[in-house]
């Protein structure tokens, strides 16, 4: 069963590629929510079919986590070979902004969850306030980070992070799905390359033929194995900083050789590197999705999930309206959000939702910035709010 498993995750991808280059209402849905469903659907077969079937091998865990952690990690610099980093020039000023106002609504929606769900609680609801704003500008790390330095109970922490979870499940369902046609009612488009000779590149991005020609295919492989190596070395990273920091020094290494990388015009020159990037995010979406607990969804606690899903969707909600004043676009909101609330290595799979390949680099650095301020913001703030 374990062997079946690993044949999904690596040959379903290519069956979605085809089938959305095939039919054009398959291409509207998106190869990203078609991994999505397929894996959230089979990997909690056991609970929708109250237990008559699973076909999740028990010590299959620990595999998961590993195809999980080389498919993001083959990914980023596989799609930073393709992207022109000079162009982030023209994208930093309003990214910053959206990442700012996404940070001070975040703030706003935790402390207002903190007043509304304290009594509900009980005593520590002040120090998951402070989890969560960290954990909503940078991520997961930040999260486990401040629920440390604030000794917060070990029963409330994994109540908070189920909840996170499973209100994260939901937020990363609505913004691959609708999100970007509901803000485009109240945001401006994003803009994309204004030259003709910028169109057609990305257009170029979209296509995946030839493939496997030799003119296209053998080059690929040197790119391959660039990444590779790139994910060898960040791995490596692991085995030098503490465990609390291994995870984010190894996505830190990753990304920035990859960008480091792609400054040179005959990386750049590749062909195929943004598509085989775009295989392993489809791969990643499939095992996070099948690693995803539906039955923990139903059985958590209603007030921790009352107060995560607060923080997260009003504070989604204030991001909208703040960015509305400025006149940010859609796309430039929902991955500075997504940067936030999911952290960077979400950033490319909701891009390719959002068939936006131009917004990654903003959504990747907004997020290690989340991840620099978020541990610092959250206590702080966390010791602000209990005063009240």
């Amino acid at each position: 069963m374990a062997i079946a498993w690993l044949a999904f995750y690596f040959l379903f991808p290519v069956l979605v590629i085809y089938l959305v280059h095939r039919f054009p209402v398959l291409k509207n849905v998106g190869g990203v929510v078609l991994c999505y469903i397929a894996g959230l659907l089979l990997g909690n077969l056991e609970f929708l079919t109250r237990g008559a079937i699973d076909l999740v091998p028990r010590k299959f865990s620990g595999v998961q986590d590993i195809i999980f952690i080389v498919s993001i990690g083959l990914a980023l610099p596989l799609i930073f070979f393709s992207i022109d980093i000079r162009k982030w020039s023209r994208l930093a000023g309003k990214s910053m902004l959206s990442f700012g106002l996404e940070t001070v609504a975040v703030i706003i929606s935790a402390s207002t969850g903190y007043l509304i769900f304290r009594n509900l609680i009980g005593g520590e609801t002040w120090k998951v306030g402070g989890m969560l704003i960290g954990c909503y500008t940078g991520g997961t790390i930040n999260l486990a980070a401040i629920g440390t330095a604030l000794d917060v109970n070990k029963t409330v922490f994994a109540s908070a992070q189920i909840s996170d979870v499973a209100v994260g499940a939901l937020y990363l369902l609505l913004v691959i799905t609708v999100l970007q046609r509901i803000l485009l009612k109240f945001l401006p488009p994003f803009k994309p390359a204004e030259t003709d000779e910028e169109k057609m590149e990305i257009q170029d991005y979209e296509s995946y033929d030839g493939f496997f020609s030799r003119e296209k295919f053998v080059p690929l492989l040197g790119g391959f194995g660039l990444a590779a190596l790139i994910v060898v070395v960040g791995l490596a990273t692991t085995f030098i900083f503490p465990k609390d920091w291994e995870m984010m020094v190894a996505v830190l290494v990753v990304c920035t050789l990859g960008i480091l990388a792609s400054f040179s015009s005959r990386i750049r020159r590749i062909p195929m590197t943004y598509q085989l990037g775009q295989y392993f995010i489809l791969v990643f979406v499939l095992v996070i999705a099948s690693m995803s607990d539906l039955e923990e969804l139903f059985s958590t606690t209603p007030a921790m999930l009352g107060l995560v899903a607060w923080a997260v969707f009003v504070g989604l909600f204030l991001h909208v309206l703040f960015a509305s004043f400025f006149k940010i676009d859609a796309d430039t909101v929902i991955i500075t959000s997504v940067a936030g609330v999911m952290s960077p290595p979400f950033v490319p799979m909701v891009a390719a939702a959002l068939k936006n390949k131009e917004i990654v680099v903003t959504g990747v650095i907004t997020g290690i910035i989340g991840w620099v301020i978020g541990t610092y913001l959250g206590i702080g703030v966390a010791y602000v709010i209990k005063l009240f």
